[in-house]
């Protein structure tokens, strides 16, 4: 264990001025599909992110073919050349384990995944929160992720490597639950990972809350409002984050199934847009 660290405290209040350091980034899983079946590489995604005026990469790990040093190294390398770098690996690991092995064992993933962020130079990484195991109460399954989280926590916090806890599904689809867990767990190195399109409910308001935490940003297309989505006012999204004081990424997250390879590079421009209208 190195030194102490502070635990992470929410950002005061801040202005508008903020805006000026929002980074626009691209999240692999908008080309998911791709991915999936092979007929675009990890390569061609990070060219893809730099032909679109992303600056960063928020790479989603599923569909990587291994994690050998000579795979990571291409994509690092090819990174590198590109100048945007992969900032924030996706992974699946989940916090709400009510078993001390599913504990263990979801730190051990942690663990492992840890050390591929660090070989692609990712300084953030994303995880699960999860759902409330049957027989169980929402208390009992928030203290069950705090336990996890503070474990992966202390193991990020040794490399550096920040935590963001994603909205989505489960118990994370209610905002204060999820800024209970983060709370509790009350590391520097752990926080929320926002993604403004996962709240079924009130997402603007949801989002409100959780901004003040916030690690990473995803950007959808739609906003959930009383269940049902509408389209993203993104300035509105901008002024909530930069009134709780983010600075960093966002990331750019097409979960629609039209023509990605068409729409993404549309969308990334509607994103530089909105950031230099701030």
């Amino acid at each position: 264990m190195g030194a102490a660290v502070a635990p992470l405290l929410a950002r005061p209040a801040s202005s508008a001025a903020n805006r000026k350091h929002f980074v626009p980034a691209l999240c692999a899983y908008s080309f998911r599909d791709q991915l999936k079946d092979r007929s675009l590489s990890y390569e061609d995604l990070i060219r893809l992110g730099a032909e679109s005026g992303a600056r960063g990469i928020d790479l989603t790990t599923y569909w990587l073919p291994d994690t050998k040093d000579e795979t990571l190294f291409r994509l690092k390398r090819a990174a590198y050349r590109l100048g945007v770098p992969i900032y924030t690996i996706g992974i699946r690991a989940t916090m709400i384990q009510p078993t001390s092995d599913g504990r263990d064992a979801a730190v051990e993933t942690v663990r492992h995944w840890l050390a591929v962020a660090e070989k692609l130079g990712a300084a953030h990484m994303r995880i699960f929160g999860g759902s409330v195991p049957k027989d169980a109460t929402e208390d009992q399954a928030v203290e069950w992720a705090v336990e996890t989280l503070k474990r992966c926590a202390d193991e990020s916090g040794n490399k550096g490597i920040t935590l963001g806890i994603e909205d989505d599904g489960g118990i994370t689809l209610d905002a204060n639950r999820t800024l209970e867990i983060v709370r509790k767990t009350a590391s520097p190195w752990a926080g929320i990972n926002l993604d403004i399109g996962n709240f079924l409910t009130n997402g603007y308001t949801q989002s409100q809350i959780c901004a003040p935490y916030a690690t990473n940003v995803h950007m959808k297309v739609d906003v959930h409002i009383d269940g049902q989505p509408q389209p993203a006012d993104w300035p509105r999204i901008l002024g909530i984050l930069g009134q709780a004081g983010y600075e960093g990424y966002l990331a750019l997250e097409y979960e629609l199934t039209v023509d990605p390879l068409v729409n993404v590079p549309k969308l990334m421009a509607r994103l530089r847009d909105t950031i230099a209208a701030g």
